[in-house]
């Protein structure tokens, strides 16, 4: 969803090559194939094929497997996004040769470095030579982390752009018609998939109470992501979510699925990053079971409330607020308007790419 709004800009400015390194961290079919396609991306010029493994192991394999390519190519710079463990290793392989590294989705931080992806973000930025920031507090973290102003960027969210580009074409996309039904009653959709909430049988039972006071206002789409699927059958919980009255769960959805019923959702329970945003552009209610969150202005600005732990009572009142209508207003945050690719692009080609193509 970062990536397809970037290769549409780059696509229009003929001074510059872009080519697309599939890592394949994300390895599911059902988690990236169907995105590249539902994204209108081409296949992408390389698919690294790294598949699972710990955090050490995936990173490792990533730049053994990136350093060829970057060779090869003869590369003038790479853009990495987000912050997964084919951000940091892509970063360190391109940083080793002096090659220019553009972080998209930069400054984020949430302070808590227990998450592997806080540590991506801070490593990366502390090496980039161009900093992509999505919202202000980014640019804050950045300042106070001495880094150069000059680095530092405010451009907005390519989350966003996909999010703009799409919306007008969720009529035409179809859903499995037991999901279309449901719509009509304003379901409550729902995702977990952080360690901290799926990796243990303690995590898991709070999962199935967050469930179970949920379906009194509403019933619950639930598309299981992999990681929760296998700890719940690792600790004999399967069954027993399963069973529960109201819950609808569903294979990992395509993107524009996905973003159709997030668009009718009464409310959204999550513990992701992104779609935090999606929410508050949306302006669709959203409860994030989190101790923190790198997005502060989608709790500040826009329709997101963090629940740091698992209080049911709260999540009760909050529900109860959305079904009456009295749940804070939300706005957009500043440069979220679906053309942050236009600007990042802009920037390189004025800086970059004024001579020389740049690939």
């Amino acid at each position: 969803m970062k990536i397809a709004p970037l290769y549409r800009a780059f696509k229009a400015v003929d001074s510059i090559v872009a080519k697309i390194v599939h890592t394949g961290q994300h390895y599911d079919a059902a988690m990236s194939d169907i995105f590249f396609q539902q994204l209108e991306l081409p296949n992408p010029d390389y698919f690294l094929g790294i598949g699972g493994g710990t955090h050490t192991e995936q990173t490792a394999k990533i730049m053994l497997a990136f350093e060829p390519i970057l060779i090869g190519e003869k590369a003038d710079a790479v853009l990495v996004v987000g912050d997964v463990n084919s951000t940091l290793a892509c970063t360190l392989v391109a940083i080793k040769y002096n090659i220019p590294v553009f972080h998209v989705e930069a400054g984020l931080r949430s302070g808590d470095r227990t998450m592997p992806e806080e540590v991506n973000r801070i490593m990366t930025d502390s090496v980039a030579s161009e900093l992509y920031v999505t919202e202000e507090a980014g640019m804050n973290h950045l300042q106070n982390e001495g880094v150069d102003s000059s680095k530092m960027h405010f451009v907005g969210n390519t989350m966003i752009d996909s999010l703009v580009w799409y919306l007008p074409k969720l009529d035409s996309v179809e859903l499995d018609p037991a999901l279309a039904e449901l719509l009509d009653k304003k379901p409550i959709l729902m995702t977990m998939h952080r360690p901290a909430n799926v990796d243990t049988r303690e995590g898991l039972e709070q999962l199935h109470k967050i469930i179970q006071t949920a379906t009194e206002f509403g019933p619950i789409i639930m598309p299981m992501h992999p990681r929760t699927r296998n700890n719940l059958d690792k600790f004999g919980l399967w069954d027993e979510i399963k069973k529960t009255k109201e819950l609808y769960i569903t294979e990992p959805l395509g993107y524009l699925p996905f973003v159709k019923i997030m668009k009718s959702a009464l409310a959204i329970i999550t513990d992701s990053g992104g779609i935090q945003e999606e929410s508050t552009y949306l302006g669709v209610p959203c409860l994030t079971f989190r101790t923190s969150t790198e997005r502060p202005s989608t709790v500040d600005i826009g329709s997101n409330t963090m629940i740091t732990e698992p209080n049911m009572k709260l999540l009760s009142e909050l529900l109860f607020s959305i079904v009456a209508g009295n749940y804070k207003k939300a706005n957009i945050p500043p440069l979220w308007d679906g053309h942050t690719a236009t600007r990042i692009v802009e920037h390189i080609s004025n800086k970059y790419a004024s001579t020389d193509s740049v690939g």
